[in-house]
């Protein structure tokens, strides 16, 4: 199951405006896609947000691009910035990339994000959203998937298995 990016923010509004903040706080992440032998490619992206839609734009015939065409099966990780601080968490984003052909949406695309000529466009479909963050002497780890309820997962730094909680997802 696969959901919009305005779907996201419908079921999990605060948890999806810290992951779109996490994005919008650099301007380069990373893409994670699958070559043509099903090994994994990591390269360098920017991402966009608008008409309730998380944008993916790439160079023309990129290697990316071509991994997407093939099998649209991706992982984009927000950038964590400098440092060791991870100031809001990490944020993965993972899903299926549609790739957007039609020549009006896509000159829409270009006139608010002002991105170069040509260009391959995909839209996000959600699989999942991940944001793990040191809250204390704890890993948070929350899970958001189409359909389910944000999971929240807390571990110590003993042996003690995972517990979940209910703490709502802008919490720490």
């Amino acid at each position: 199951m696969t959901s919009r990016w305005a779907d996201f923010q419908a079921a999990e509004p605060d948890y999806a405006a810290t992951a779109q903040q996490r994005f919008e706080k650099h301007t380069h992440h990373v893409l994670a896609t699958l070559r043509k032998d099903g090994s994994p490619r990591v390269s360098g992206l920017e991402v966009k947000f608008g008409h309730g839609e998380l944008w993916l734009g790439m160079m023309p015939n990129s290697r990316k691009a071509q991994d997407l065409r093939r099998d649209p099966r991706f992982a984009v990780q927000a950038n964590p910035g400098s440092g060791t601080s991870m100031d809001g968490g990490d944020v993965r984003v993972s899903g299926r990339a549609v790739e957007v052909t039609d020549p009006q949406a896509k000159a829409a695309f270009t006139q608010e994000a002002g991105e170069p000529q040509p260009f391959h466009l995909f839209r996000a479909e959600l699989a999942e959203v991940v944001r793990t963050r040191v809250d204390g002497d704890e890993l948070v780890v929350q899970i958001w998937r189409p359909g389910r309820r944000l999971r929240t997962l807390r571990r110590g730094n003993d042996d003690s298995p995972p517990r979940s909680d209910d703490r709502a997802a802008g919490d720490g």
